[in-house]
C-alpha cells in the first residue's frame, strides 16, 4: 500500500497548496417550484427553511427509522434550490422524493452542469488571480451570480465550482501552473482522515445517520421530518451501539475492505475504507461495536495474514 510520488504531491498540495479536482461522480439538480422549500425542509435533516439566498447546508435523506439514503448540499438561489448529490445515489433520491408528492408545486431538474472542487490554503489566491472571481469568505457560502461556493466537503476549506462542462474555467484550471490535479485516490486519504462517511460505503441500508457520524448534516432544531423520531431518541438516550471509528493500521500490508475487526476474537465491525496517509501511515475507518470505542483499542482486522491495529479517534492525525 505504499504511496507514488504523483499522490505525494497531490496531498502535499491540499495541505500547503492548492489542488483541483473535477468531481465526476456528482450531479446538480435544480428544485423550483412555490412549494421547494417547504416540501425539501420536510425530506431532509437540514433547515431549509431557515438558509438564505447565497447559503448552502450539508443535508441527509433518510428513511422513517433514520436509516440513511444519500447525502448531498444544498444550494438557495433566490428562486429556486441546487441538490448537489452523488450521482449514484441521486436515483434512490427522486424515487423517494417522488413517493411523497402528491399536489406540491415541486420540479426537479437535472442539470448539465460540472462540479470542480479546489481543496488547500492557496484555492482563494489561485480563484482571485487566475480565475478572477472573488471566493466567498466563511465556509458554507455561496455567490449565486457566480456559482462559487465555500465547501468544506473533506474536511479542510475548500472551494467548489458549479459550471458548465465547455466551461473556460475548466481549462484555466488545467493549465494553472499554481494549480495541481488531484486525483479521487487522494482525495479518499483526505477523506478517511477526517473520519467523514461515504453513503454506501460506510453505510448500508441498515445503518443509522448518528452511527456513521453525519450529525454535522443534521439540524437538531428544525421542525418535523422524516425520520426525526428516531433521530432525536438517539441523541436524547444515548443508545448508540455502534459508531463510526478510526483506526490505524500496523505494517505495510493492505487489508481489504470487507474485513471483519475483530476483539478479543468476536467481531465488533468491518472495515469500510483504506488508505496509506504520508503522516499517519496506513489508516482506515469502520463503524464499530461499543465495546471498541475506546481510543487506542488493539484489534485485529482478518485475512489471509491478520493485521494488528488500533482504534483511534477521528479526525486523524489528532
Amino acid at each position: 500500500m505504499a504511496m507514488s510520488g504523483e499522490s505525494e504531491r497531490e496531498y502535499q498540495a491540499i495541505k500547503h497548496g492548492a489542488g483541483f479536482c473535477h468531481l465526476q461522480d456528482r450531479i446538480v439538480v435544480r428544485v423550483s417550484g412555490d412549494d421547494r422549500i417547504s416540501f425539501l425542509h420536510g425530506m431532509c435533516t437540514a433547515d431549509i427553511k431557515g438558509i438564505a439566498t447565497g447559503q448552502i447546508v450539508p443535508a441527509l435523506f433518510v428513511t422513517e427509522h433514520s436509516h440513511v439514503i444519500a447525502d448531498c448540499f444544498v444550494y438557495a438561489l433566490a428562486d429556486a434550490l441546487l441538490i448537489e448529490i452523488e450521482r449514484e445515489l441521486w436515483n434512490r433520491v427522486r424515487v423517494h422524493l417522488e413517493k411523497f408528492l402528491v399536489a406540491d408545486d415541486v420540479e426537479m431538474d437535472e442539470l448539465d452542469w460540472s462540479v470542480v472542487d479546489l481543496e488547500g490554503p492557496g484555492s482563494a489566491t489561485v480563484i482571485a488571480t487566475e480565475m478572477e472571481l472573488t471566493a466567498p469568505n466563511g465556509a458554507w457560502r455561496f455567490d449565486p451570480d457566480r456559482l462559487i461556493a465555500q465547501v468544506p466537503r473533506y474536511g479542510l476549506p475548500a472551494f467548489t465550482l458549479l459550471v458548465r462542462p465547455e466551461a473556460e474555467v475548466i481549462a484555466k484550471l488545467r493549465s494553472s501552473k499554481a494549480l495541481v490535479g488531484i486525483s479521487p485516490a487522494t482525495l479518499e486519504i483526505i477523506r478517511i482522515e477526517h473520519g467523514i462517511a461515504r453513503v454506501g460505503v460506510e453505510t448500508t441500508a441498515k445503518t443509522l445517520a448518528l452511527e456513521a457520524r453525519l450529525e454535522w448534516a443534521i439540524s437538531f432544531n428544525k421542525g418535523c421530518y422524516i425520520g426525526q423520531e428516531t433521530i432525536e431518541r438517539a441523541t436524547a438516550r444515548g443508545g448508540l451501539k455502534r459508531k463510526l471509528c478510526g483506526l490505524r493500521i500496523s505494517g505495510d500490508a493492505a487489508p481489504a475492505v470487507g474485513s471483519s475487526i475483530m476483539l478479543a476474537d468476536k467481531a465488533v465491525g468491518v472495515l469500510t475504507s483504506v488508505a496509506r496517509s504520508p503522516e499517519t501511515g496506513a489508516i482506515g475507518l469502520a463503524i464499530l461495536h461499543h465495546g471498541a470505542w475506546d481510543d487506542d483499542t488493539a484489534v485485529i482486522v482478518e485475512g489471509a495474514t491478520p493485521i494488528p491495529a488500533r482504534v483511534a479517534k477521528l479526525p486523524l492525525p489528532n
